[in-house]
């Protein structure tokens, strides 16, 4: 007795053909303004906010 064999399925279309082609420019672009809104400002240097010496009075 023979096993029948699968016919075949519904076409695919290649990966390429479905995705959205973006330009490696804009997405360089979007990746480096996440990075930018997404790392929190460096803290103040220490020294910056005691100062060394008084003035006289």
């Amino acid at each position: 007795m023979s096993v029948p064999r699968p016919t075949a399925g519904p076409e695919r279309t290649p990966l390429a053909e479905a995705a959205p082609q973006i330009p490696m420019r804009d997405l360089l672009a979007s990746c480096a303004a996440a990075e930018a809104i997404s790392t929190p400002p460096p803290a103040p240097a220490p020294a910056a906010c005691t100062p060394d010496h008084r003035e006289a009075a």
